[in-house]
């Protein structure tokens, strides 16, 4: 059944997966994915603080919640958050978010995604920002988007440079309460029609334009 609040009826669809709207139905489909855990014991920390994956469960999955409804209830002209489930073959197996500041001004935007352990390695990561990036760009006409990860983190470092991206320097932050560098990415409109997809559709853009003051 179709929301009556326009960003909660958005969907972005390639051939591999759909970004869902995060709708409360879709989260709790997702907790037993947090429950598990996101973070892999032993690998370097994918998050900077604060970060409500790191917690222990059942707090995880309750400050998890928690911060999506807040980031969902705070959608503005100069801020908005879109929160979506990645869901593979139907199933939930992750998030990943669009993020903008002053957008009719600016038209910039920057990602944040994370997927289960179990699904990785399989070119969902690259699919899922592939799907966020058309919405941004084909959707929403935007004129540059932006995403960083820690030096450390490979995986995502490689998605950012996959689909068009280009190093953009490099900042500080803390995962744990503890400093690690930051690698910054940039990908301009020109770069992404460069390598633009034709089999990414959209929906409920038009009807999610004035709550995002478009």
């Amino acid at each position: 059944m179709a929301s009556t609040y326009p960003p909660l009826n958005l969907a972005v669809r390639t051939p591999r997966i759909t970004l869902a709207a995060a709708t409360d139905a879709m989260l709790e489909r997702l907790v037993p994915v947090v429950r598990a855990g996101v973070v892999t014991e032993g690998g370097p920390l994918p998050f900077d603080d604060p970060m409500s994956l790191y917690e222990q469960s059942p707090a995880r999955e309750w400050q998890w919640m928690r911060r999506i409804w807040s980031g969902r209830a705070r959608v503005e002209a100069d801020f908005w958050r879109l929160y979506f489930v990645v869901c593979d073959g139907g199933e939930p197996v992750g998030m990943q978010d669009l993020i903008a500041n002053d957008f009719a001004d600016l038209g910039t935007v920057h990602t944040f995604s994370w997927l289960a352990p179990g699904v990785r390695g399989r070119g969902l990561g690259k699919e899922s920002r592939a799907a966020i990036l058309h919405l941004a760009f084909e959707g929403f006409g935007a004129r540059e988007a932006s995403s960083d990860a820690f030096i450390d983190n490979e995986a995502s470092n490689r998605v950012s440079e996959a689909v068009g991206y280009t190093r953009n320097g490099t900042d500080w932050a803390t995962r744990r309460g503890e400093p690690c560098l930051l690698q910054r990415w940039r990908l301009t409109r020109a770069a992404w029609q460069e390598r633009r997809r034709t089999d990414i559709t959209l929906s409920g853009v038009e009807e999610c334009k004035p709550v995002l003051g478009l």
